[in-house]
């Protein structure tokens, strides 16, 4: 086989890999109303519960980032997908809070063992001036991966399947492909026999073994954490992905209503959300590449703008109305296509070396900020009453997000 052909292998087996990740992480918004009924746990709480996955997620970007760059996403990617599916299963026993709560922000350490490991494998099999269009690709098949948690999610709750299943069934998934993706993987050209280097070589960054194998995590990290507009990137992403799990977790609960036992209804609704969301990570990745030229920065401000209006439109909307989908297929599409454009940042930034301590710095600051805005939200809708203000949230931080990736440059 070619090497461009096994680098395409890679990246779909990549891809693939993480499209199954996310029925171990996003499928909890569709348990809240089965929870809050059976054990009676509020809302607020079950905020607090989805803030200790994020938060355990953010941790764990930032030491897996580093532990990719250094061990490689062939062998961490499936370990995570092994240690969430037992996870999920320990949290579908749960009684109480903390027997759901505490799993569940164990799952969030096991689930962060993906997304920077399998960026790093990836740089090191693409060169920069495609990087774009392939992280566009990767964040596609994260988009389509909240596509399948909604979808699975539903087809339990379709069934007429307790709460409890939305933890058992889909996540079986995610064990299958981790376990293929270790016999399918590698992590650079070499272990097949390709005499390429790993990715291009970027300016100021490192480009041979003997300086990766000498730099130690800790001095990875000053290289990282030294770059001001890269944090101003953190920020931004970090304001985004709470405007992100907002709607990740808060919406199901929006559109499942009083009624969410009977088949059929409004729930199906929901799905369009992360449809917009996968379409989006496409798009924005080609456009970054094509139509700004590399320019991160205006491509996530253009997207983060949007996302704040078309958010503001869906908190007027009632759930039965005509304009829903669209709306809700627009905000998911403006809200997550930035994502593809801040991950690029990475490498672009630092180099294929440091991609995975990079991304995982970044992800570590994108999920703090997720973790904070859960029982917030979650509050808001007990005290208010309305679960549409969770679209009043998601304009708020996208406005901010934006104002922050003002300040990227390339």
């Amino acid at each position: 086989m070619t090497y461009k052909a096994t680098k395409w292998r890679m990246l779909l087996a990549t891809m693939v890999c993480y499209l199954c990740y996310y029925t171990g992480r996003q499928t909890f918004g569709f348990a809240i109303p089965g929870i809050e009924e059976e054990l009676g746990i509020s809302k607020t709480m079950l905020g607090w519960a989805s803030a200790g996955l994020l938060w355990a997620y953010a941790v764990g970007q930032a030491i897996n980032g580093q532990l990719g760059d250094r061990i490689g996403g062939r062998r961490m990617m499936p370990l995570g997908a092994v240690l969430s599916t037992g996870l999920n299963w320990v949290v579908s026993f749960g009684q109480s809070v903390v027997g759901i709560g505490l799993p569940w922000l164990v799952n969030g350490f096991a689930q962060s063992m993906g997304w920077a490991p399998g960026s790093r494998l990836i740089s090191n099999w693409w060169s920069g001036e495609q990087r774009g269009q392939v992280y566009g690709l990767y964040v596609f098949a994260a988009g389509c991966s909240s596509v399948l948690a909604y979808l699975t999610s539903n087809a339990v709750l379709e069934m007429g399947l307790s709460w409890r299943w939305i933890f058992r069934g889909p996540v079986l998934l995610l064990f299958g492909v981790g376990i293929l993706y270790y016999f399918v993987a590698r992590d650079r050209p070499r272990d097949l026999g390709f005499d390429h280097e790993d990715g291009e070589p970027e300016a100021g960054s490192a480009t041979n073994d003997t300086v990766e194998l000498s730099e130690s995590a800790i001095a990875k990290y000053k290289v990282v954490l030294s770059k001001s507009r890269f944090l101003f990137g953190c920020v931004a992403i970090g304001l985004q992905n709470l405007a992100r799990y907002g709607l990740l977790v808060w919406v199901p609960v929006h559109f499942l209503g009083e009624n969410w036992k009977e088949p059929g209804g409004t729930k199906w609704l929901s799905v369009f959300l992360p449809i917009g969301m996968a379409v989006g990570a496409l798009a924005n990745g080609w456009i970054s590449d094509r139509v700004f030229h590399g320019n991160r920065s205006k491509a996530i401000v253009s997207c983060l703008s949007l996302a704040a209006v078309s958010s503001l439109i869906m908190w007027m909307l009632p759930v039965n109305h005509p304009l829903v989908i669209p709306a809700l297929f627009t905000t998911g599409f403006f809200v997550y296509g930035p994502q593809a454009s801040f991950w690029a940042l990475c490498p672009d930034t630092f180099g294929t070396q440091r991609a995975g301590t990079a991304t995982g710095v970044m992800n570590f600051f994108a999920y703090l900020f997720a973790g904070a805005g859960e029982p917030l939200i979650g509050w808001l809708i007990d005290s208010q009453g309305n679960t549409a203000i969770v679209f009043i949230v998601v304009a708020g931080a996208t406005t901010l997000s934006a104002l922050f990736a003002l300040v990227i440059k390339r």
